[in-house]
């Protein structure tokens, strides 16, 4: 037992070590700004991916909170499928605004996932009128 106890704590300092040594990439508006505009795009594509892939694992939660009779549950993770999409903000839209906020040196420390969030909730609130018909 004496055995396996020392593994586990040798395991779980050696990934501190090696984790802790690895580089950190902070993806912020200096690391946006040096993005070429088809890496933006696919970064927007992958985030909008990954939040559709997030919304989708919610069902999850809703079932586990009706299993649970855990009240308030759906208004809850209701709430979070809202914060955590996408849709009120096209991946074109999202770039150029991310283009506009990282423009500003005020907020190049703000992480690219966050301004995304912030993006996507303005969005929901303020949606963008839609575009006129052109007329013949």
């Amino acid at each position: 037992m004496k055995k396996f106890a020392a593994g586990v704590v040798a395991g779980f300092l050696m990934s501190w070590a090696v984790a802790f040594a690895s580089p950190g990439m902070s993806h912020n508006g200096s690391f946006w700004n040096k993005l070429s505009s088809r890496a933006k795009d696919g970064y927007v594509y992958g985030y909008a991916d990954a939040m559709r892939v997030s919304v989708a694992k919610l069902n999850t939660l809703t079932v586990a909170g009706d299993l649970f009779h855990w009240k308030g549950s759906r208004k809850i993770i209701r709430q979070l499928a809202n914060e955590l999409s996408m849709s009120a903000l096209t991946s074109q839209q999202a770039v150029k605004r991310l283009n506009a906020l990282y423009a500003n040196q005020k907020y190049s420390e703000l992480d690219v996932g966050s301004a995304l969030q912030l993006l996507a909730l303005r969005a929901q609130e303020n949606p963008l009128p839609a575009k006129p018909a052109k007329a013949k």
